[in-house]
């Protein structure tokens, strides 16, 4: 049985952690550390209470245990905190189940009626928590978040990478997804949006350094945007990133987000 491995860091990093290199923006938003995800009879998972450690966290299990389906409920809570938009309903854009009807996302099993998830934080010392229930009786969404006020009140800064590389088909997506119903999880759309945006104001802190230096020397070259497309520049020119090996494509894309 395959074993896959993921990290996530879900949590705002130590002192320690920035002396190693760790960098996050000075913006206005307040990082907001996870501390548990509660999952009763959603998706893949029957009951899962699980702690969420300081710092990084590491999943290990087997295909289809459901580590991909817990990032992305990580993920949709943090990403409501800026958006605005319900749990709910950015659960079922990342998930994409079929129709996008949210009873799917309930785990298929007999007499299983309705789903939750539910994600808790630690603002300013007090335990918040975000909560959508699903019912597999109900195609619509359901009408609201438990606490999402609270919630939205302390955005929260927040990445998810995707397995599949999207800088090389990035050209037209974005308009493309905007304006017609495709069937993309909306973390494609998401990671496109982050990757464009310009360079933060203000001068580069040593640790940012450290790790663009150490990218660039992996990748050998820097990532410029000429219009919508991405490319590799250094001594000899642009190399569009649709000729690049995909593991350069993706050390590209961690360079873009530092």
């Amino acid at each position: 049985m395959a074993l896959r491995t993921t990290v996530v860091i879900l949590h705002r990093p130590s002192q320690r952690d920035r002396r190693l290199g760790y960098h996050w923006a000075q913006r206005a938003e307040t990082l907001v550390p996870l501390t548990r995800v509660e999952l009763e009879r959603f998706t893949a998972f029957t009951h899962l209470n699980l702690d969420v450690s300081p710092g990084i966290n590491i999943l290990i299990g087997a295909n289809g245990t459901g580590k991909t389906h817990l990032l992305k409920v990580g993920y949709a809570a943090c990403d409501v905190s800026k958006s605005g938009i319900p749990f709910s309903e950015k659960l079922v854009r990342v998930m994409r189940p079929s129709g996008d009807a949210p009873g799917r996302l309930v785990k298929r099993s007999v007499g299983n009626l309705s789903g939750t998830a539910t994600v808790h934080a630690t603002v300013d010392g007090n335990n918040t928590k975000l909560a959508a229930t699903f019912s597999r009786r109900n195609s619509r969404l359901p009408l609201g978040d438990r606490d999402s006020i609270g919630w939205a009140s302390n955005p929260i800064q927040s990445v998810y990478i995707p397995v599949k590389e999207m800088l090389a088909n990035a050209p037209g997506f974005r308009s493309l997804y905007a304006g017609r119903e495709i069937h993309f999880e909306e973390v494609y759309d998401d990671i496109l949006v982050r990757a464009y945006l310009p360079k933060l104001r203000g001068p580069i802190s040593k640790g940012r350094k450290k790790l663009l230096s150490g990218l660039q020397d992996a990748m050998g070259g820097s990532v410029t945007v000429i219009g919508e497309e991405f490319f590799l520049h250094n001594r000899t020119g642009n190399l569009e990133f649709t000729l690049l090996a995909e593991g350069l494509r993706k050390l590209g894309l961690l360079w873009l987000l530092i």
